[in-house]
């Protein structure tokens, strides 16, 4: 009988191993070879060892594409998880919150192209609703996504409101599992709602604010089709981020093996903060039942 039932097992993972196997693990352990190849896609492979990795850190494009894309996640996570946390926090306390929370998740599954198309109107210096609304209160607003300055806060403000609904789902999951007795017991000390959210909400919620800044990270280090669409990586490449540096490299240039070097070092990348994101929680991360 346990056998029969370990075969059962087995039967309902195997579309997801598979699935797992066939267009994850062999993927990386292809790009992994290949990241050693001179390959532009069709003929021979040549292998060069090391080459494609020396290639991509002396070159200056490779460090723009870095630098344009801290730049854009040291935008993007602290609004993005303030904000949702704010918008959980307040949908945590009203009626109805299932509607709300269907509106503001909206975005989420919405194409990525369309976000785009519709900020890039939203953005435009010229006609753009945004600085319309800026010049009713007598704000001269800038040139968004043709201004090297602004392009980068424009693409992240985007990525913000895109992102909202997912994070704040998740916040007001670990909202609701906070116990009440704990808010009843600092209410019977006298401590006011300030307090209430320093000591109770904000360390119980430490778990999902974990859990939202990792993905947030891994996301936003493959950030790509906001630039994509909105900028083409432009103006002057303010926008070229690490995954459009990919993209270029492999479907523009059609240097598959400096393109799968640059992915395993995004790899390591992500890897690296995410592993000190699990080093450093043990500092700040607490568990209801500790």
């Amino acid at each position: 009988m346990r056998s029969r039932q370990n075969l059962w097992g087995y039967t309902f993972l195997a579309p997801q191993l598979i699935g797992l196997i066939a267009f994850s693990l062999i993927p990386v352990i292809f790009t992994l070879v290949l990241s050693f190849m001179k390959w532009d896609g069709f003929g021979a492979k040549e292998f060069v060892g090391l080459a494609n990795y020396i290639d991509q850190f002396t070159e200056p494009d490779f460090w723009k594409a870095l630098v344009n894309t801290v730049y854009y996640t040291v935008l993007v996570i602290p609004f993005s998880i303030g904000i949702s946390l704010a918008v959980a926090i307040a949908l945590n306390k009203i009626k109805g919150k299932n509607i709300y929370r269907l509106f503001y998740f909206m975005p989420v599954v919405t194409s990525s192209v369309s976000i785009g198309v519709i900020w890039m109107w939203i953005l435009n210096g010229d006609f753009g609703i945004l600085n319309q609304v800026l010049a009713n209160i007598g704000i001269d607003g800038p040139m968004w996504l043709t201004d090297t300055k602004w392009v980068m806060p424009s693409i992240a403000l985007l990525s913000i409101w895109w992102g909202l609904g997912y994070n704040m789902v998740i916040f007001l999951a670990g909202l609701q599992g906070i116990s009440k007795s704990y808010y009843e017991a600092a209410e019977i000390d006298g401590a006011s709602s300030w307090q209430k959210f320093l000591h109770i909400t904000l360390p119980l919620l430490s778990p999902t604010t974990f859990f939202i800044t990792i993905m947030a990270i891994i996301s936003s280090f493959q950030v790509f089709d906001q630039a994509y669409v909105m900028t083409s990586g432009g103006p002057a490449k303010s926008s070229y981020t690490f995954v459009y540096h990919i993209y270029e490299a492999a479907f523009v240039d059609f240097k598959m093996g400096i393109s799968s070097a640059s992915a395993m070092i995004l790899f390591v990348i992500i890897l690296m903060f995410t592993l000190f994101q699990f080093k450093m929680s043990k500092r700040w991360v607490h568990y209801e039942d500790q």
